[in-house]
């Protein structure tokens, strides 16, 4: 199955904005998407809806990544799960450039310790993880608490189509 990820262009920009704010001691912003789900035959197409950024107090203070955000801030994105019918889509940026936009080994690790948490709310929608540059994303969607697959196509939708094809491993060219 192909995993879409849809969104309109101006949805986007203000979650780029949000993500480039600057915060007193974090490197990186983190936000949530929630999104609603279509299912074909052959496709899944995740729906953006609504973003949340992490509130500053929410962020901790860790030397080894970029941002690190406590129980609070996973509590209330799970709330949004709870009381909504929607995936959750765990969002930061990547500004550094390199050939192929990917999540760290960090962010790997720790999206497989709470991605899962999420079907503990709400087990019938898939939740998720994007990780964007300026101009690209590249994402990781669980279909259940151990079954995971990339994102296999963006599609940001304003007077231009912008289509993201992702690799096979999910990961995407890198553009500013």
């Amino acid at each position: 199955m192909s995993i879409l990820f849809r969104a309109s262009d101006t949805f986007m920009a203000a979650v780029r904005s949000d993500l480039m704010r600057d915060h007193h001691f974090a490197h990186e912003r983190i936000g949530f998407i929630t999104t609603r789900a279509a299912a074909g035959k052959e496709n899944l197409v995740l729906l953006a809806e609504d973003y949340y950024p992490v509130a500053d107090e929410d962020y901790v203070r860790d030397p080894e990544v970029g941002a690190r955000i406590g129980q609070e801030a996973l509590r209330k994105a799970l709330n949004l799960a709870l009381l909504n019918p929607v995936g959750i889509i765990h969002v930061h940026m990547h500004l550094l450039p390199s050939r192929r936009l990917w999540f760290s080994p960090i962010d790997l690790s720790e999206l497989r310790n709470f991605i899962p948490d999420f079907f503990k709310v709400r087990a019938n929608m898939p939740h998720g993880a994007i990780v964007l540059s300026k101009m690209s994303a590249a994402g990781l969607v669980w279909m259940a608490p151990s079954a995971v697959q990339p994102v296999n196509e963006f599609n940001f939708i304003g007077a231009q189509i912008q289509v993201i094809p992702a690799a096979r491993d999910g990961s995407t060219d890198y553009i500013g």
